[in-house]
């Protein structure tokens, strides 16, 4: 029989690709999970599951201009990890808008949307969370027997000093009518020991009629671990399990494991969705989940793993999907659909703080098939479309159609070129972790390859490789269009040798 971890089709990570810092709730018999975004539009995507490991997107939480403001956004800056909470009927979601506003508050009855227009709230720090104290277990909507004072608390981390990575927990009393902060505020928490670096995403729950705090610790890379504390009062004082990191730093196959959530399931089991990397490939930070066990009062976490293919993608752009997403705010739509993709060649191009004609989704698999047909005649010099493989603004892989032919670029770096026939082109790149190989062809004609680019400078930290179509001007008005009839990915199956599909 097929369990909660050993599904053959999806398996974990069960959201690849770029679904960095998770959080998760339970409404009855049903999952809802949030995830960063950073400077990507719509912001903090919302999915849906019945049993943790097959989820599906249902939306977003900032989907409208008026609700996110990216403009100028800085690469891997923007939205910062939220954190999704369900009371009384209500979903409450709190995030941070880094080099903005600061930390804000949308609430929702449907998770689908809509949410609403954010109301910001007061205090220092990134990685904000909401616990609901409703009673002896849980929190919120998902467990308990109702015996809590029933008020609600903010926490979030802040840092006190950047250069040694010394940071700490604090927290306040949130309203949720009037989604506000008030009240003292108290510091829960800097570490699990003295020189602790980079104590963040908090998260507390109630177990066992005690409070118990879930942090991560290490920073996000090879470090990164997850702390436990608990207390008998929710300000604390708050002691650490004797065996901090109850999730220690990770040699793989997954790695630099952390920010973890934890959710109770209908049968009063645990698990925790947490963010994983996969070593050797630019997926970065991924959705993984654990099976916790309990020691003591204490969580254990189940070791991580990656196991599960991926189904191949296939779009001809009758709508446009969820899994698309837009460099920053958009403050026009240039993309049109129904009739494959159509994109407006504007003057904004990748390299800028602007807002291209550019849309995304994220690489889920380390070894990937790309491609597209673009039909696309360049009546300029300035004018280009194609293919794009993109980390941020500064670092990307370009493979254009431009008047002289194609053109394959890192940046404005030209890496190779040919000369090809007008007419339709369909674009490729075959990805083998950093190794990408880009060729072209004629509509039903044999692939070729042009040249193959170890792009270990696609390495991420933060935000993730996407895979996108793009088109341009160049800084130079313009009536034209790339039109896009086809985006197609595939994985190559276990038997397949390393070369050309």
């Amino acid at each position: 029989m097929t369990t909660l971890f050993d599904d053959p089709v999806f398996g974990d990570p069960v959201l690849p690709g770029f679904r960095p810092d998770p959080s998760v709730c339970r409404v009855g018999a049903d999952y809802y999970l949030v995830t960063s975004s950073f400077e990507w539009f719509p912001g903090l995507p919302v999915f849906h599951s019945r049993d943790l490991v097959n989820w599906r997107r249902i939306g977003s939480a900032l989907d409208r201009a008026s609700q996110l403001d990216l403009d100028g956004c800085e690469p891997s800056r923007g939205l910062f990890a939220p954190t999704i909470r369900h009371h009384d009927g209500v979903f409450h979601l709190v995030c941070t808008l880094m080099d903005g506003p600061g930390h804000f508050v949308v609430t929702a009855t449907d998770p689908a949307g809509p949410w609403s227009e954010p109301q910001w709230l007061e205090g220092e720090g990134f990685d904000p969370s909401l616990f609901f104290d409703d009673g002896p277990d849980g929190g919120g909507d998902e467990g308990g027997d109702g015996d809590g004072d029933g008020r609600a608390w903010f926490t979030a981390a802040r840092v006190v000093d950047e250069a040694a990575g010394h940071t700490e927990i604090w927290m306040r009393e949130y309203l949720p009518r009037e989604r506000r902060l008030t009240g003292p505020e108290y510091v829960l928490w800097a570490g699990s020991r003295p020189g602790a670096r980079w104590s963040e995403a908090p998260h507390l729950y109630k177990t066992g009629g005690t409070y118990l705090l879930v942090t991560a610790e290490g920073g996000t890379d090879v470090d990164h671990s997850v702390v436990a504390a608990r207390a008998d009062r929710v300000t604390g004082p708050y002691e650490g399990a004797p065996g901090n990191p109850v999730l220690p730093p990770s040699n793989g196959p997954v790695t630099c494991t952390g920010h973890a959530d934890l959710v109770q399931t209908p049968n009063g089991d645990w698990r925790a969705v947490l963010l994983g990397v996969r070593p050797g490939s630019a997926l970065g930070r991924e959705t993984f989940l654990s099976r916790i066990t309990w020691d003591a009062g204490w969580p254990v976490f189940s070791p991580v793993d990656h196991t599960a293919p991926r189904l191949p993608v296939h779009d001809d752009f009758a709508t446009l999907r969820a899994e698309w997403s837009i460099l920053r705010t958009p403050r026009e739509r240039f993309w049109t659909t129904g009739d494959g993709l159509r994109l407006q060649l504007r003057p904004d191009r990748l390299g800028e703080r602007t807002t291209p004609s550019l849309l995304a989704r994220p690489q889920e698999q380390p070894d990937c098939d790309v491609s597209t047909e673009l039909h696309f005649t360049p009546t300029a010099p300035e004018e280009e479309a194609g293919l794009a493989v993109v980390l941020d603004d500064d670092t990307h892989l370009l493979f254009l159609r431009t008047a002289e032919g194609l053109s394959l670029r890192r940046g404005a770096e030209a890496l190779a070129g040919v000369r090809v026939p007008t007419g339709p082109i369909r674009l490729g790149v075959r990805i083998r972790g950093f190794s990408h190989t880009f060729a072209h062809a004629a509509p039903g004609e044999p692939w070729q390859d042009l040249t193959t680019v170890e792009a270990t400078f696609l390495t991420p930290l933060f935000t993730s490789i996407q895979l996108g179509l793009y088109a341009t001007s160049n800084g130079r008005p313009s009536t034209n269009q790339a039109h896009f009839t086809r985006f197609d990915i595939a994985y190559p199956g276990p038997q397949e040798p390393p070369g050309r599909r």
